[in-house]
Parts: structure tokens; C-alpha cells; sequence
């Protein structure tokens, strides 16, 4: 029986994916109480007691600008405990399943940026992630690396539940206009990871050219502005009553909102690697979110 070990449990994607990839074999899925990244050394003795084929991780430092001033912390669980993750693999002859970020890359590219563009990350955070990458690259072992964007889900905090609360209360919202991306769902993302799991290990030579990068978010584009009037517009065709209409969620320059950490303005990614890879194709941005909003309109 296929042995997958997850880490992360509770975070967005790590929720969708306990459901996800449970019936692809025994899983064993740990929070940070049992598997702490702060503490790279000790994950070494969690991975060789159970011995996964698969180590599927999801746990990351993912507050953006507090990695600014918490260098070390990010570093540990960005890039050297995932440097033990892909030690302990390639010593199982096991294949990794890690998450990176957009973050990487800059911003300045007109198009979407595919998989060989140069990195460079703006942040502490897109660095450790870089770190990460490079880390599972030179180890040698098995490995998927999906780089994503805009990763919202029902559970916990997102953009849209803040869109929705705020145009509750306020006649009008201010909404970054010149940043942009593809809003893409945990649900995805844990259904893609789940997908590759069960095609490689039904195809071992699949398994022995698929290592590498690949980029996995929704098809299509938006900005943050445009994100925020489509939620809008979508809770109210649904019957929230709403203070903010579409029309009153002016754009406004990322410049006017600063924060710590840098963002780049365009994180487009091209996904047709993978889609290649697995055959399948990536839905629109604004189907998931279009649940999302029925979920919370209606709970």
C-alpha cells in the first residue's frame, strides 16, 4: 500500500489535501505539534519511523511581512527543514511533493512567467521559498515543486471574506489595481497534487522524467481590484445585502498601501507544463471562487 506522509495538516492546502489523498493509500497527516519545521533536525527521525513512499508538504512560513524582521524562522521552515525533507527522500528513494510561491519572481515580466524564467525574489519570504527549491533540486531526490499564486479556501482567512465583510460596512472600498495574478483554490491545488500521486506511481516512466517545477494555478487573470468586484458582484446576485457595489471599489496603486514586504506587480504563471504533464485542463479563476461565494453567502 502507497505510504504518504503530509505535513502541514491544517493550513488551507494541507486541509483540502487530508481529503484529497486519503484514498490513495495510508496516510499520516501531522500539524506542527507533531512535525515542526522550526526544527529541522527533528523531522528526521518522524520520516524514518514510517518510512513514506510519498512526503507531501504544505507546511510553510507563510506570513509574508513579518518574514521581514523574522529572518531565521522563515529560513528554518522555508528552506532548511525542507533541505532535511529532501535528504530523508532521496535516502527512501520516495518522491517529495513541496509548495512554492509566485514570490520568486520579481514582478517585472510583461508576460506569464513559465517555469526556466529567472528568479528574484523582492522578499525575505520569496527567498526562503527560492532556498527551498534549490535545496530539494540539489538533493537529488524524486520531486514535484508546484509553484502557486492567490491560494484562498473557505477555511480560515482569504481575500474574498474580508472583500465581503468590509462591503458590509463601508460605502466604498480602495482595492490595489496594478498587481496580478489567478486567484486559485486549496481545493485545486490538493486535486492536482492527488492526481500526480496516483498517475506516477501507476507510471514508473512518468515517475523517472517528471522531477522538476511546475506552475499550478486557475486559468485566466485578474487583479486584486477586479477580484474584489467579482466577489461583490457575486454575493449580491446571490442576495447579500451589501453597503459596496462593484462600481464603488475604486483601484488604487499598490504604492498607496504600503507594507514590509515587497509584492511583485505581475504573478501570471504559465501552467502548460503541467497540464502537459498530467493531461488535464486547469479551470477558470472564477469557478472556484464562484463556490467559495455560494459556501459563504449561504452558511
Amino acid at each position: 500500500m502507497l505510504k504518504i506522509l503530509l505535513l502541514g495538516k491544517n493550513g488551507q492546502v494541507g486541509w483540502e489535501l487530508q481529503r484529497a489523498l486519503s484514498p490513495l493509500g495510508e496516510l499520516r497527516a501531522y500539524d506542527r505539534s507533531v512535525a515542526n519545521l522550526d526544527d529541522p533536525e527533528s523531522l528526521r527521525e518522524l520520516i524514518r519511523e514510517y518510512a513514506p513512499h510519498v512526503i507531501v508538504n504544505a507546511a510553510a512560513y507563510t506570513a509574508v511581512d513579518k518574514a521581514e524582521s523574522d529572518v531565521d524562522s522563515a529560513k528554518r521552515i522555508n528552506a532548511l527543514s525542507v533541505a532535511v525533507l529532501a535528504e530523508e527522500s532521496k535516502r527512501l528513494d520516495g518522491l517529495l511533493i513541496h509548495y512554492s510561491t509566485d514570490y520568486v519572481f520579481d514582478g517585472h515580466k510583461e508576460s506569464p512567467y513559465v517555469e526556466t524564467d529567472t528568479t528574484a525574489p523582492l522578499s525575505v519570504y520569496g527567498q526562503t521559498k527560492r532556498d527551498g527549491e534549490i535545496a530539494i533540486a540539489t538533493s537529488g531526490c524524486k520531486h514535484l515543486i508546484f509553484r502557486t499564486s492567490w491560494v484562498f479556501a473557505s477555511r480560515g482567512g482569504n481575500f474574498a471574506k474580508t472583500m465581503l465583510r468590509l462591503a458590509a460596512e463601508r460605502e466604498s472600498l480602495n482595492v490595489v489595481a496594478d498587481q496580478f495574478g489567478a486567484p486559485t483554490s486549496a481545493e485545486l491545488i490538493a486535486d492536482v497534487t492527488a492526481l500526480a500521486i496516483y498517475r506516477l506511481h501507476h507510471d514508473a516512466a512518468l515517475a523517472e522524467k517528471a522531477s522538476g517545477i511546475y506552475h499550478l494555478v486557475a486559468s485566466g487573470e485578474t487583479s486584486w481590484h477586479g477580484y474584489a468586484q467579482f466577489v461583490i458582484a457575486e454575493a449580491i446576485k446571490l442576495g447579500r445585502s451589501l453597503k459596496t457595489t462593484p462600481t464603488e471599489v475604486h483601484p488604487i496603486p499598490a504604492s498607496a498601501y504600503p507594507v514590509p514586504a515587497a509584492r511583485p506587480h505581475n504573478s501570471r504563471l504559465q501552467t502548460q507544463k503541467l497540464q502537459n504533464l498530467l493531461g488535464i485542463k486547469l479551470p477558470n479563476w472564477q469557478y472556484h471562487v464562484q463556490r467559495l461565494i455560494h459556501e459563504l453567502v449561504q452558511s
